[in-house]
């Protein structure tokens, strides 16, 4: 039971994470048809860009807030220099774009920060532990990133629900041609959309840094897991893009915690060893095709739950 209740609180908080940085990738997808891979580099850079201010500030919190920033404007101008151009391209050209834009930042990264893993404290006010049950310590910045994470949850869906711009976003993810034929700034609505998700992206890894070590090639290894999410939530839906994070979460992570000991229930040990890792490996993709079989859209596709 201790096991079960350790493990469910980190599928939560991996479900977070997988759903703050797929819910701009969704939107990105959703409303521009915009196939984006380098959409992991930016979670990347939000850890390097939050290691580097904590540097030069000794402030988690401020070095935070300036690298949400400076993600904010390198999402920004990458949307105006680059992405803009490959809107109108078919998504081969976006594909091939994208990755070598991964390959470059990536680079970029082993040049300015080397190729060896790096270590972000968490702030001092949140280095403790709880105790959630006798005998069991949690760490309390853990249990912060699930709170942040669903404060930011909540607040995206109140911000695509409740306002007139997250009215054009909706609008856009299933209508954009009738949305730029009555008046709006397609490209300004584009861009508004691409930089937020960038900036998502990397406050996500900007709070998971604390949590794992940064290294090169950090984003690359949650983008297949991100698209899964989207797939399954629904493209272009926030919504959908949550439940299916908190799923993948949950099923990823107590997979690989139980997976093998559940099939030495059947199995001998050696068996149970070599079988549990590669299929705890594939329960999302088998939780996707599941899903994929009777909802070919996903939970809530944007055209039904916008």
């Amino acid at each position: 039971m201790s096991l079960f209740l350790v493990q469910s609180l980190n599928g939560l908080q991996f479900g977070i994470l997988l759903f703050l940085i797929a819910a701009g990738l969704t939107l990105v997808f959703g409303v521009m048809g915009f196939i984006n891979l380098a959409h992991g580099v930016q979670y990347m850079i939000g850890a390097y860009l939050t290691f580097m201010f904590f540097q030069w500030t000794a402030n988690f919190f401020v070095a935070l807030l300036l690298g949400l920033i400076v993600a904010l404007a390198i999402g920004l101008a990458c949307e105006i220099l680059i992405f803009r151009h490959l809107y109108a391209r078919d998504h081969l050209d976006q594909v091939l774009a994208t990755f070598g834009i991964i390959l470059f930042v990536n680079e970029a990264v082993k040049v300015i920060w080397g190729p060896s893993s790096l270590i972000l404290p968490p702030p001092d006010i949140l280095s403790w532990s709880f105790e959630i049950i006798d005998g069991l310590q949690y760490p309390v910045y853990r249990l912060a990133v699930i709170a942040v994470g669903i404060a930011v949850a909540i607040g995206l869906y109140l911000a695509v629900f409740k306002t007139r711009v997250g009215m054009l976003i909706r609008a856009g993810a299933t209508h954009p041609e009738m949305v730029s034929a009555l008046g709006v700034d397609i490209k300004r609505l584009f861009m508004i959309v691409f930089g937020f998700g960038a900036m998502l992206a990397g406050f996500a890894g900007a709070i998971a840094a604390p949590m794992f070590s940064l290294e090169p090639n950090m984003g690359d290894d949650l983008l297949i897991t991100v698209f899964v999410v989207i797939i399954i939530g629904g493209i272009g839906s926030i919504r959908g893009a949550f439940i299916a994070a908190v799923l993948v979460g949950f099923l990823d992570t107590l997979g690989r915690a139980v997976a093998t000991d559940l099939l030495k229930l059947v199995f001998d040990p050696s068996a149970a060893n070599q079988i549990g890792p590669a299929l705890s490996s594939m329960l999302i993709y088998i939780l996707m095709a599941a899903i994929l079989f009777f909802k070919p859209e996903g939970l809530f596709p944007a055209r039904g739950a916008a």
